[in-house]
């Protein structure tokens, strides 16, 4: 079984004994089902796991439940002799969102608190969206995304000690002996192949194959388009056309969607297809990083929703439609291959695993900074610049922005190839692998 970090949080929030429903949000495919299941089972003497998705399609026994007993009822006809007491019982409704209804019940539920309760679901953002009465104050949702490079470190035999010293030289500014840089970056530029999706990592663990990674990339992929297709009739092209836009769209200089090109159409904006954009990204398959022209702690209060970047949310996916299994050219860090695109799509996808939310600087006379976060510790703005070649010290938007006197800023971070930490003014430059230790939480919190 491979580590996941958030295991601490589900452990966390079951042992605090909550009435609250922990809601586990996030695409398919990602490991959500797994973790808990194992939780479930390590912590609770009881243990009963109900897939929703399943019933809705079979037997349809949850179909009709509108009432805390009928829920109760149909429950104790599915698993009985295992319904104990909330300390020694432990339900599981997976792919809840395909009972809509059964988000409000966990109200009453909750409030009952006859049992413990985990739910989770690969389309829940986009299924609480659209729900008329979700009980927030009985819910708690805590997102989950793909392994991140930390986790795909540990799954690869990267010991705990090795990342605890790893922490500690970039806490202190201290760069690696070139040897172990070497290693990292090697590391590294496997995981931007391999990715984070479970099934991913393991086949590369067992078989070394990227065949059979590429296999589960595509398919996770195909699902992922799936799933998008059969959601409404009106939107569901529009959707798939959408998401199969944003790999050739980030290889374009200015990596925002360009909204006339969904159907080939003038005239179109961005509130024609909203409720699209917001289908990708509340379904967790999709990263979104929105504009912000004028920055200010915190960067919501700023943010344009019309001038929209979306990053696929797993790095793996996006080399497998980019190179298919021609891996060399990431391996061996060919010349002629710009692997900016790659780079950016595994900066955001940590970042967002990590708990931010993502923003870009973009302005007409002064050009884009790659990414903008709330800096939690100094309430300002934390510019960062990705780069994937040898010219990582030049980036003439970040200087503009960094020189700007009405934004305040202090502090700045280019992510590149480069073995040494290195200062230049408010710059300071960092090898990409130690994104893994920018976080916006520390992981022992409980992230609700």
């Amino acid at each position: 079984m491979f580590f996941r970090k958030i295991s601490i949080t589900i452990e966390s929030f079951i042992k605090s004994h909550q009435k609250k429903v922990l809601l586990i949000d996030g695409a398919r495919q990602i490991g959500k089902t797994f973790i808990i299941r194992h939780i479930g089972k390590n912590l609770f003497k009881n243990y009963v796991e109900v897939n929703l998705l399943e019933d809705s399609v079979d037997k349809r026994v949850f179909a009709n439940v509108r009432s805390v007993e009928d829920f109760y009822f149909q429950l104790s006809m599915f698993a009985g002799s295992k319904l104990k007491t909330k300390d020694n019982t432990l339900v599981f409704l997976d792919e809840i969102q395909a009972y809509p209804h059964l988000l409000t019940l966990l109200k009453f539920i909750s409030q009952d608190d006859k049992f413990t309760y985990i739910a989770s679901g690969s389309l829940l953002g986009v299924t609480l969206a659209k729900t008329s009465s979700i009980p927030m104050g009985s819910i708690e949702v805590l997102h989950m995304y793909p392994m991140d490079f930390e986790e795909f470190l540990l799954a690869n035999g990267f010991g705990e000690f090795a990342i605890d010293m790893l922490r500690s030289k970039f806490q202190n500014n201290e760069s690696l002996d070139e040897a172990t840089h070497e290693k990292m970056m090697d590391l590294f530029r496997k995981y931007l192949i391999v990715g984070g999706l479970p099934d991913a990592v393991k086949a590369f663990v067992n078989k070394r194959n990227v065949v059979w990674v590429r296999n589960v990339q595509s398919l996770t992929h195909e699902y992922y388009a799936s799933d998008a297709s059969k959601y409404g009739t009106e939107n569901k092209l529009k959707i798939r056309r959408i998401y199969d836009m944003v790999p050739s769209t980030l290889e374009n200089k200015k990596k925002r969607i360009v909204v006339k090109d969904v159907e080939d159409k003038k005239g179109k904006r961005f509130s024609d297809y909203e409720d699209e954009f917001e289908y990708l990204i509340s379904a967790g398959i999709t990263l979104d990083v929105k504009a912000i022209s004028r920055p200010q702690f915190p960067l919501i209060e700023s943010s344009h929703k019309n001038l929209l970047k979306l990053y696929l949310n797993d790095v793996g996916i996006l080399t497998g439609i980019l190179y298919d299994t021609n891996i060399r050219s990431i391996l061996d860090d060919v010349r002629s291959i710009n692997l900016g695109t790659v780079y950016e799509s595994v900066v955001a996808q940590e970042l967002k695993a990590h708990g931010y939310n993502l923003y870009y600087y973009d302005n007409k006379k002064n050009g884009e900074v790659d990414f903008l976060i709330d800096d939690y510790e100094s309430l300002s703005v934390l510019p960062i610049e990705v780069k994937s070649g040898k010219d990582y010290t030049e980036h003439s938007a970040l200087n503009h922005f960094l020189s700007n006197p009405e934004y305040a800023i202090d502090k700045a971070i280019v992510f590149s190839n480069a073995r040494e930490i290195s200062h230049k003014g408010k710059i300071t430059y960092l090898p990409i692998y130690y994104v893994m230790f920018i976080n916006a939480k520390p992981n022992s919190e409980i992230l609700l």
